[in-house]
């Protein structure tokens, strides 16, 4: 049984999405500000009881959700614990922000609570990556480590995210290649992934940003998708 954590200061949000998540067979710690979260967090990595996933809302009393992100993030024992965060309707810089530091994925309120649910499964079946090869893959500058799970640019390691990580192997194995929106989302989120084209959109834009100069492989076609060109 996973255990997931749930941080959201609004009770009746936090109580209601800790009883969909039990009824759905998840086992569930909720939290209503940061600091009781990181204490708890903190002692189940002491405990060797990690959270599989941990839902966070960006809008907290005292220390906020991208804040806590950070941190998470930040520590070697952690850093690797998926994350999807809750942000508010509208709020996209919010959005982009929590994926530049590392959120695997994020769901805009008001939500459906059986799309959470969805989306939390989404996340759990990717923790162990469905790798067709663990073969490196190699285009312009970029080196790509399926069975490692690094990436490398000019022979440098850099930090990406889970889903970053997802959506970078499937453009690389499929390099010269135009994907639609469509075909990633359906790759890498999921079918029953409940999003739009945006989210691609989006987490082109943090991958590019994190890649440097050598995320100007990845080309955006017109209306279609994107795809990595590599003319070697």
């Amino acid at each position: 049984m996973h255990k997931l954590f749930v941080v959201e200061d609004d009770d009746n949000i936090r109580e209601l999405l800790m009883y969909a998540l039990t009824q759905s067979g998840f086992n569930v710690s909720g939290y209503a500000d940061g600091r009781l979260f990181y204490e708890a967090l903190n002692a189940a990595v002491a405990d060797a009881k990690t959270p599989a996933l941990i839902l966070l809302d960006i809008m907290l009393p005292g220390e906020d959700g991208i804040s806590l992100l950070k941190k998470v993030r930040a520590s070697g024992k952690t850093e690797k614990i998926p994350i999807i965060m809750l942000t508010a309707k509208g709020a996209e810089h919010d959005r982009v922000k929590g994926l530049d530091l590392g959120a695997d994925d994020y769901i805009t309120k008001p939500f459906s609570v059986m799309e959470v649910v969805a989306r939390i499964r989404t996340v759990l079946r990717r923790i162990t990556p469905k790798t067709d090869a663990l073969a490196d893959l190699v285009a312009g500058s970029i080196t790509l480590s399926p069975g490692k799970r690094v990436v490398h640019v000019n022979g440098t390691e850099i930090t990406i995210t889970y889903k970053e990580f997802e959506l970078l192997y499937y453009l690389m194995r499929k390099k010269n290649i135009v994907l639609t929106r469509e075909a990633i989302l359906n790759r890498v989120w999921g079918s029953d992934y409940f999003g739009d084209s945006r989210t691609v959109d989006m987490h082109i834009k943090s991958l590019r940003q994190k890649l440097g100069e050598a995320g100007g492989i990845i080309k955006t076609v017109r209306n279609v998708g994107y795809k990595i060109e590599d003319k070697a």
